[in-house]
């Protein structure tokens, strides 16, 4: 096995940051004025996320395969648990619902206010009515085991479904099924770089565009800081994400090594285009990605949201209406930052957030649409 790129690179971001660094103290500005300067319990916390980011996957490894179905030998567990849960939370439903709309009548009678329309439009005269007014609490023990039978439900599902597509779409699965080989020619390395960028664009688009898959990449967008210790605020969960497989390399006759590879390169390429120091770079900005443009990208100012998803080209965001040229001054971070610089806090707020939306939803269509939808229509919903 080939050694991970970005490990073997960690003395090169150390040193880079610190010439950074030094670049800022030759380049003196008004304190608190210039968002690329280093804070030091904001560098720990993106260190920290780092460091994290590179043990997530074994630990991953060692929590996950054991509860993918097919895979590992409590996956059929996992399936009977998601599957029990969800039952129980649309009983739950429905039992809510009655409760909150006045509880079940009793034999042979009909609420008020709906036995004056059935006796109007039917002409007929009906059971005894049951007082509308009449109510039957919803206690705070019902109301916590339901929605806590409604968060394991959609986490277990949501589980199931990324561990499964993940283990069904890997490199080395994939690739066994083609019949095309491209080696390791030139032509080969040039199919996995392009075509990792390419796949990239649409996993990282999605990661804004999904709540559910936002969770994963907000890490990332959590510092209010913007410099070169910010590229290694990375996500910790992408074991449990869903996304457009890099595995389909494979099938196009590219080798699981070299597809690697190719991440690595990715990532390496995306690490300097996190400073200010660097501010455009003429005609290079028409095709690749720059610091100017992601820059953009980590914006928190309305024109720049969801924009430049880009990783070594920009092309990509010409080509497909998400790019957008950097002309105001940045404001990073979130349009409500996370206030904190604990790496479990980071890591876990906008989950956090989205399982209280889940709980706190009356029904399958919200508990889904918290998880999949827009994080926007989320965040708008709970302000309504």
């Amino acid at each position: 096995m080939k050694a991970d790129l970005t490990v073997l690179a960690i003395p090169a971001f150390i040193g880079a940051m610190g010439a950074e660094y030094l670049w800022q103290r030759s380049h003196p500005v008004e304190p608190g004025t210039r968002a690329g300067d280093y804070q030091l319990a904001d560098t720990m916390a993106s260190l920290a996320m780092g460091v994290g980011s590179l043990i997530a996957p074994y630990v991953a490894a060692k929590v996950l395969d054991p509860v993918t179905p097919g895979v590992g030998r409590h996956g059929r567990t996992l399936l009977a648990l998601g599957a029990a849960t969800a039952a129980l939370t649309t009983v739950g439903d429905v039992v809510r619902r009655r409760l909150r709309d006045g509880g079940l009548p009793e034999p042979q009678t009909v609420p008020a206010d709906v036995r004056a329309v059935q006796e109007e439009l039917a002409g007929i005269r009906l059971g005894p009515a049951v007082d509308p007014g009449r109510r039957a609490p919803v206690g705070p023990v019902f109301r916590k085991a339901h929605a806590g039978l409604a968060v394991t439900a959609v986490a277990s599902t949501a589980l199931v479904v990324s561990t499964t597509w993940a283990a069904m779409t890997s490199g080395k699965q994939l690739f066994e099924r083609s019949r095309l080989d491209l080696g390791t020619g030139p032509w080969a390395w040039g199919a996995a770089i392009l075509g990792w960028d390419f796949i990239y664009y649409w996993n990282h688009r999605a990661s804004h565009e999904s709540r559910w898959l936002w969770a994963v990449h907000v890490v990332h967008h959590s510092s209010e800081r913007y410099n070169l210790s910010t590229a290694l605020r990375q996500p910790v969960a992408e074991g449990i994400t869903l996304s457009v497989p890099y595995g389909l390399l494979a099938l196009a006759g590219v080798r699981p090594s070299l597809i690697e590879q190719a991440r690595g390169i990715n990532l390496l390429y995306q690490f300097w285009i996190h400073t200010e120091a660097i501010r455009k770079l003429g005609w290079v900005e028409r095709v690749f990605n720059t610091p100017s443009h992601h820059r953009v990208h980590h914006g928190s100012n309305r024109q720049y949201l969801d924009r430049n998803h880009g990783s070594i080209l920009i092309i990509w965001d010409h080509l497909f209406g998400t790019f957008e040229e950097e002309d105001e001054p940045v404001v990073y971070g979130l349009t409500k930052n996370v206030g904190s610089y604990s790496p479990v806090t980071i890591a876990s707020h906008e989950w956090a957030d989205l399982a209280y939306d889940v709980a706190s939803a009356q029904s399958w269509r919200d508990r889904w649409s918290y998880v999949l939808r827009r994080p926007g229509w989320a965040y708008g919903r709970r302000v309504a």
